[in-house]
């Protein structure tokens, strides 16, 4: 069994052997279910009988942005440099689903809402979802295994194997992995799309890093390969970022302008998404 905790679930660790207790109800796998496991003088005990000893629960408490795996009695904080790219991969603690920061920028909303809630409204945002469904950016995914539960089926495409690193440790990733309605595939999507059979889908969920990180992703030769793969009225969303914020109007009028100028109609704005739908 993966055992990954954060800080919120070393706090109530430590909560408890402050008050004396023999054991504690907590989470190994970052909210997704709940474990009875026995407080020791020495540490934490797992099911397999190994503990965790309570300088490294301490460590795992003090920090509020890191999400660490426990194997064979180490603790590691799940971060991965990548070469390909020059990027750091994080697993950031959330109340809930983490999410994954790149070079320091979170790949998720979490202020006033969480990552899972946010990909919900992603998935929202082009209902019903039927089909062959294409997620452009794989990240933690999320968007591919909520859009798996309805569609017929599921190709995410993601940039960075070192991404998916993160994910076989995110407890809440492993249906990417085990889900056969999902099919990964690596490379640039930018790339990898232009290479793929017309008409073949018939939802697209365009959630790129942002445009500082991935600007190819938001232009009009992208959109036009995106059309191009689309099948007749089917709906494509692109997620943008806050709308309100003064990056994100300028970017989402550009963004409105080159899916029209690419074939795209019906284009709209979907602020509880942050980001705007258009149907082919």
């Amino acid at each position: 069994m993966m055992v990954v905790l954060s800080h919120y679930q070393a706090k109530i660790i430590l909560g408890a052997q402050r008050n004396g207790m023999g054991s504690v109800n907590i989470s190994l796998d970052l909210g997704l279910s709940t474990t009875q496991l026995l407080l020791h003088s020495q540490g934490l005990q797992l099911p397999d009988g190994k503990l965790v000893k309570w300088i490294d629960v301490e460590e795992i408490a003090k920090s509020t942005s890191g999400c660490y795996v426990i194997e064979d009695g180490s603790t590691h904080a799940i971060q991965f440099y990548s070469e390909l790219t020059d990027r750091v991969y994080s697993l950031y603690p959330t109340s809930g689903a983490p999410t994954m920061l790149v070079s320091g920028i979170p790949m998720h909303r979490i202020k006033d809402t969480d990552p899972h809630r946010d990909t919900l409204e992603k998935i929202r945002a082009v209902k019903p979802l039927v089909g062959q469904v294409l997620d452009t950016a794989t990240g933690l995914g999320y968007t591919a295994i909520e859009a798996a539960r309805m569609a017929e089926h599921v190709t995410t495409i993601e940039l960075d194997p070192a991404a998916l690193k993160v994910c076989r440790l995110n407890p809440w990733s492993q249906e990417l992995f085990d889900n056969p309605k999902i099919t990964q595939m690596i490379g640039d999507s930018f790339d990898v799309v232009a290479e793929m059979d017309a008409g073949r889908f018939t939802r697209v969920i365009h959630d790129p890093p942002a445009f500082s990180l991935a600007g190819d992703l938001y232009s009009g030769e992208f959109y036009r390969e995106l059309n191009r793969v689309m099948r007749n009225r089917s709906i494509l969303f692109h997620y943008i970022g806050d709308p309100e914020s003064k990056s994100g109007h300028s970017i989402t009028a550009g963004v409105i302008r080159r899916l029209e100028q690419a074939g795209f109609r019906q284009v709209r704005r979907a602020p509880r998404a942050f980001g705007v739908v258009a149907v082919k």
